[in-house]
């Protein structure tokens, strides 16, 4: 049986890195991030490159042709996550299509899908979910944002390129049950305050909504199960793009290893560098081993998504900030500063490894669907 990409998928993989190296190098990403820490306050993304991206129909590679999307699949848009990856890119790919994107297609009624799946191909709309109220997981005991007669009373944060999406689904109480809610970011009854994160290129805010008009997703009280199908699909995608920074990191780590001389020997003949280089390269292929199982279960919709996810999440969180953190340290004095490019991807590895609830998280998430499947 063959575990691999296909030859078409491989072919999307190879067509998407050659147009990032061409329009998503260091200096793009470098300005936004300039731009974003600079007095100036520059937006955290990069609009002609979201624009372009769009063109190339990454945004709608998953969404069926009906609706405007090229209608590939999950496994698509996993290459295509795996490069944006490498890449670094400044856009909020995966606030617009890992999690909004995922979660209409999911439980989205005819009218929003119609409504917004063509605006998110085209890329004419970024988007954003909205769980957390602060410290601490959001439970059904613990949310406090309701929704009375379609209005939304909340305060939500962090919330991952709140401060550029126009949508954002929100999770919050209605008749005393959780649900999952549209809310348009542009209208009424919306705040938001930008908040300072390790990584610029992608913000996030603190979102505060007062009486703001909200339309319900899915079926009334299953937010939480919802947020978790989300999350799961969410994790799998996010996975590939943990394991193209970090084999990203390991080609730079090793790039400078075999050109940089210490001692009259290149410091990749040292022993020290080498148990480097091989820790990272276990990481990744371990990672990139439970990124595969879950491309697999997404893509057919196994039941062991959830554990396949919990998996992938965990290893490739791993993964990607061991290798950008042991980037830096190959690269020495150097790598720890503005001018090169490791300390990109340390901030992203960190960012990434959050955006979805933190490693922990997971973990817990893993052994209880571990155990649930042993009682069974």
């Amino acid at each position: 049986m063959n575990f691999d990409f296909s030859d078409d998928q491989k072919f999307l993989k190879s067509e998407a890195r050659k147009f990032l190296d061409a329009n998503c190098g260091a200096a793009r990403v470098r300005g936004v991030l300039d731009a974003a820490v600079s007095d100036k306050g520059g937006k955290a993304y990069d609009a002609a490159l979201w624009k372009s991206v769009a063109e190339q129909g990454w945004l709608g590679a998953a969404i069926p042709e009906e609706y405007g999307g090229l209608g590939l699949g999950h496994l698509e848009l996993c290459v295509i996550a795996e490069e944006l990856g490498r890449a670094v890119a400044p856009i909020p790919f995966a606030s617009t299509v890992y999690f909004l994107a995922e979660a209409i297609m999911l439980a989205g009624d005819n009218e929003q899908k119609a409504d917004l799946l063509p605006k998110i191909s085209a890329g004419a709309i970024i988007g954003a979910i909205a769980t957390s109220e602060g410290p601490g997981p959001t439970t059904a005991a613990t949310l406090k944002a309701t929704v009375t007669d379609g209005r939304l009373s909340a305060v939500k944060l962090p919330v991952t390129d709140g401060d550029i999406a126009n949508v954002a689904l929100v999770l919050a109480k209605e008749n005393g049950k959780p649900g999952l809610f549209l809310v348009d970011l542009d209208g009424a009854g919306v705040t938001r305050e930008a908040l300072k994160t390790l990584d610029p290129t992608r913000d996030a805010a603190k979102l505060a909504f007062k009486d703001a008009p909200a339309r319900r997703v899915g079926e009334a009280g299953v937010g939480l199960e919802l947020v978790e199908q989300i999350f799961d699909r969410a994790a799998i995608l996010l996975a590939f793009e943990q394991c193209g920074g970090a084999d990203k990191c390991l080609e730079m780590a090793k790039a400078y290893a075999l050109e940089r001389y210490a001692f009259g020997r290149v410091i990749a003949s040292y022993q020290a560098i080498k148990h480097k280089l091989a820790d990272i390269y276990i990481k990744n292929e371990l990672a990139r081993s439970n990124a595969y199982y879950g491309a697999w279960a997404l893509n057919t919709n196994a039941p062991e998504t959830p554990l396949a996810a919990s998996a992938a999440r965990i290893a490739a969180s791993e993964a990607f900030w061991f290798a950008a953190k042991e980037n830096i340290q190959t690269h020495g004095g150097i790598g720890f500063t503005w001018e090169m490019d490791c300390h990109l991807y340390y901030r992203r590895s960190r960012q990434l490894g959050l955006v979805a609830g933190a490693p922990r998280v997971w973990k817990e998430r893993l052994v209880s669907h571990l155990e649930r499947r042993n009682a069974a």
